[in-house]
Order: structure tokens, then sequence, then C-alpha cells
């Protein structure tokens, strides 16, 4: 998910842009907006970069499996469509 640096980040972004008569409470809102941050996104049905790079790199094997697997059965239906019939 989304780095601490990052939510971070975009904490102090939201609370630079407040209006100039609510900077006092900036700091306050800087706080708020990083909780909000991160309860928005824990909520969220995401996933970390390394479980989506293994499981890309697992629908990949079995992409190259299946792919195999068709080869091998058209060469069997050849086969079996060559033998002759009694």
């Amino acid at each position: 998910m989304i780095n601490a640096t990052t939510l971070d980040e975009l904490a102090q972004r939201l609370a630079a842009i407040v209006p100039p008569g609510m900077k006092d409470a900036s700091e306050d809102l800087g706080r708020n907006f990083r909780a909000i941050l991160q309860s928005g996104l824990g909520k969220l049905d995401l996933v970390t970069r390394e479980e989506f790079d293994v499981q890309r790199l697992v629908l990949l094997r079995t992409r190259e499996k299946i792919e195999l697997l068709e080869r091998q059965l058209a060469a069997l239906e050849t086969e079996l469509s060559a033998k002759p019939r009694h």
C-alpha cells in the first residue's frame, strides 16, 4: 500500500492549501488529513506492490502451463484422428 512518507507528504500538501486565515490550525489539519487518508485507504481492498508482482508471476507461469497443455492436447488430437478406426 502507500508508505508512511507518501501519506505524510500528501497530508502536508493538503494542509498547505488551507486558506491563510486557518494557518494556525494547519498542523492539526495535517494530522487530521493523515488520519483520514490512512483510514480511507485502509478500508480499500488494496494489495502491496510485492503481492501484486508475486501474483503476476503466478499468473504468467499458469498461462505458460496452459499453453503447453493446449499444444500437447492438439498433438494428441491430431495423432488420434490420424489413426485408422476399426
